[in-house]
């Protein structure tokens, strides 16, 4: 508008708004003085409570005996004494003057829980483990699942059955795994929710004897253990997984038949097609080579098929992450300190 106005004084407004390509009126509705009116003072009506009455109102509100109570208990209690301050809504609005519409009383709040962040570049660096139900016989009895989990080859490194969520036999499944995969001190990250197993203080002393640091999920976010959680839905979605188990052994029987499918057949799309086992003991870039063979003379035969380049097979992911940072220095920051911490346990 400004260069409109220079303009107008050589050449018209008309035509230098049609040079700049702006609508005379809005030139006009440029220049036209701004009138700012001031907020209109509202008059105090004389049916309001005097400044004494008002604070006495409040006075109650906050009182020990009523601050656990709603306006309209208050009210009525008030009126049971034969006392009348005011209407139920000039308590409301008293209180929206102070803002203490929500709460008005100092409890306890809900601490913040810092969101794990793990990194895993390498089996037997971050498991994550979990209990599930499986139905009994009949109704209201359950068997419980204990599994662990690798969380970059997907290995399902130990399991159990058992009649009950125990901390005690948490521990021994957790020691029995560490045991058959040679794990060291410093070289491990166990990562669980927050059940009464994965807290109890048998479980935290052994991880602290075997120098294995333990993380947990923030309460109520099940993403936070989504590895755990995607190997239950895997299992429990099989055609073969019964609606219940006659008996604890036909769940360990089950079991026996499962995991080792899972963990030697089952060909993961978040491994590259590759089976946990391949991930887990190294055997996965000799296996991606012999694929890359396959797919190159399917290509070389009939190129043709092919219409944008030779074929490829899928990746193998290099990282896997449980919640990763979304600052990117914040997540070149957690991988040189993965990196230095693996360094000082070799």
């Amino acid at each position: 508008m400004e260069a409109v106005s220079e303009l107008a004084g050589e050449v018209g407004v008309s035509s230098s708004c049609e040079a700049i390509g702006v609508p005379r009126s809005a030139f006009y509705r440029y220049r036209r003085p701004r009138i700012v009116k001031a907020p209109l003072s509202r008059p105090r009506s004389q049916r309001a409570l005097s400044e004494d009455e008002h604070q006495r109102v409040l006075e109650v509100l906050h009182s020990e005996r009523y601050v656990d109570k709603a306006p309209r208990q208050i009210y009525a209690s008030l009126l049971d004494e034969g006392d009348y301050l005011c209407s139920v809504r000039t308590m409301y609005r008293i209180l929206a003057s102070e803002g203490e519409l929500k709460e008005r009383r100092n409890q306890l709040r809900h601490p913040v829980y810092e969101k794990p962040e793990l990194l895993a570049t390498g089996p037997n660096q971050v498991w994550s483990w979990d209990i599930t139900k499986c139905k009994g016989p009949v109704k209201w009895t359950y068997y419980y699942l204990y599994v662990i989990l690798d969380i970059f080859s997907r290995y399902v490194v130990g399991w159990m059955v058992a009649q009950r969520e125990s901390g005690t036999l948490a521990k021994r499944l957790i020691e029995e795994s560490c045991c058959k995969q040679g794990i060291v001190k410093r070289q491990l990250t166990i990562h669980a929710d927050r059940g009464s197993s994965m807290k109890s203080k048998m479980v935290a002393n052994l991880l602290a004897d075997l120098g294995v640091t333990k993380t947990h999920s923030r309460p109520y976010v099940p993403d936070d253990n989504p590895f755990s959680e995607s190997q239950f839905k895997t299992m429990k979605y099989r055609p073969d997984f019964p609606d219940r188990f006659g008996c604890i052994q036909d769940a360990r029987s089950f079991c026996r038949v499962f995991f080792p499918w899972y963990n030697t057949e089952h060909y993961h799309s978040g491994l590259g097609l590759l089976t946990p086992e391949m991930v887990h003991y190294g055997n996965a870039d000799m296996i991606v080579e012999q694929r890359k063979s396959t797919l190159l003379r399917a290509y070389q035969a009939h190129p043709e098929r092919f219409v944008r380049k030779s074929p490829e097979p899928p990746a193998v992911p290099g990282s896997v992450w449980i919640n990763p940072p979304e600052n990117m220095k914040r997540r070149s920051e957690l991988d040189t300190k993965f990196e230095n911490n693996l360094s000082q346990s070799c």
